[in-house]
């Protein structure tokens, strides 16, 4: 399974994400690579809709809405908005596309 954590600049939710992910590295023998983004026309192009976004073999797991750009992003988690998903959000997502559902 290819993880890709896409991010921006100044958006400290990113690193929250990538260490949950860290703890799901080893459950799902992850190795996440890590891309920056840097323009609204990157952003565009990756259908980015925020800082983080988790992809998953290149599709991103949580729908999204409004048009892609350089911001920090809301998950919506059990406990209300967060800046990034939390490790069960990740873990279902994770075990749906290991299994072929995603």
């Amino acid at each position: 399974m290819d993880v890709t954590l896409l991010y921006v600049d100044g958006c400290p939710h990113w690193q929250t994400a990538d260490a949950r992910l860290r703890v799901l590295a080893d459950e799902f023998g992850l190795h996440v690579t890590y891309r920056k983004v840097s323009s609204p026309e990157e952003a565009e192009v990756l259908a980015f809709h925020g800082s983080p976004t988790v992809l998953l073999d290149g599709q991103d797991p949580f729908p999204a809405e409004g048009e892609p750009g350089l911001a920090c992003r809301i998950y919506q988690t059990p406990a209300g908005p967060a800046g990034a998903p939390t490790i069960e959000l990740l873990r279902a997502v994770l075990a749906t596309d290991r299994e072929g559902r995603l």
